[in-house]
């Protein structure tokens, strides 16, 4: 598998981002093209020996009329996924801010979806689309959609809601996300048979109908500080059973996200910052 990016000779340049601590190297393939192996992409996110991130987002030209950009996520392990929301408010506020748009609402195509951003001076607003509850869509393995499922690990039994926000998550709702076993079970549920193309886990703590804490293991990454699509599912999977209203403040370990949702045939909205962090160049090996 390789992707094109922008480099000069053998070095690679990019841009260091994050969006409430989940962080970013954008790379710029809108231009210059260059391969990349899946090798390379997760030596590029590796903390010790590379650049280090959670996600490579890699911004595209359009790849269809009535799209501006194509977006494509890479996780620190290689693998390509369909969805990131704090990602795209990175690469909006990469798009503007590199003058490769002057438009202030953008549609972006990943993989999987098309996101319509809106963006302002202080914040991002993005429509991640309607939350998608049937099981062959998250995709889960469970004869009929229902509220909650089951599922036992080592002898014990956890309860979780499942919806694709553009990706899988299952979301188990806790008394408190700081007793959460996010660091152990989140792998377990990641890679459990239920998932075919595994799940990004969260574990959501409702403090009132309006705000909720949340920690999210993704998946090919591991817990970060902040999962937009991981806030999105909390709030959606919440939502179907009246736990929370339809604007809600997440608090994560990052920072907070401002989640709406007025139910079933509506679009999900989240707004959140994006921040540049630095410029470099990497010498690709």
């Amino acid at each position: 598998m390789a992707f094109e990016a922008s480099m000069t000779s053998h070095h690679l340049a990019f841009t260091k981002m994050h969006a409430l601590g989940n962080d970013f190297v954008v790379i710029d393939a809108t231009r210059t093209p260059a391969t990349l192996s899946q090798a390379q992409f997760r030596l590029l996110a590796d903390r010790r020996r590379g650049i280090g991130c959670d996600q490579i987002l890699l911004l595209e030209p359009p790849p269809r009329p009535g799209v501006d950009f194509g977006y494509r996520i890479l996780n620190a392990d290689g693998s390509e996924v369909g969805q990131c929301g704090n990602g795209v408010r990175c690469v909006a506020r990469y798009a503007i801010d590199r003058g490769l748009t002057n438009k202030a609402e953008l549609v972006f195509a990943t993989r999987t979806t098309s996101m319509r951003v809106q963006v302002e001076p202080d914040s991002i607003r993005v429509n991640m689309g309607e939350p998608r509850f049937e099981p062959a869509q998250v995709p889960l393995i469970a004869s009929a959609r229902s509220d909650g499922y089951g599922l036992e690990i080592d002898g014990q039994r956890w309860r979780f809601g499942a919806v694709s926000m553009g990706n899988p998550h299952a979301v188990l709702q806790v008394e408190s996300v700081d007793a959460a076993p996010v660091r152990t079970l989140g792998p377990r549920i990641e890679t459990h048979a239920l998932f075919p193309e595994r799940v990004n886990v969260g574990f959501a703590e409702i403090l009132t109908p309006e705000c909720i804490r949340l920690r999210v293991w993704e998946r090919g990454a591991g817990e970060t500080e902040a999962c937009g699509s991981g806030a999105c599912a909390a709030v959606a999977v919440l939502r179907q059973t009246d736990a929370v209203g339809d604007t809600v403040q997440v608090l994560l370990p990052g920072g907070e996200l401002r989640i709406r949702w007025q139910g079933a045939g509506q679009p999900l909205w989240m707004e959140g910052p994006a921040t540049t962090v630095f410029d470099g160049t990497w010498a690709l090996t």
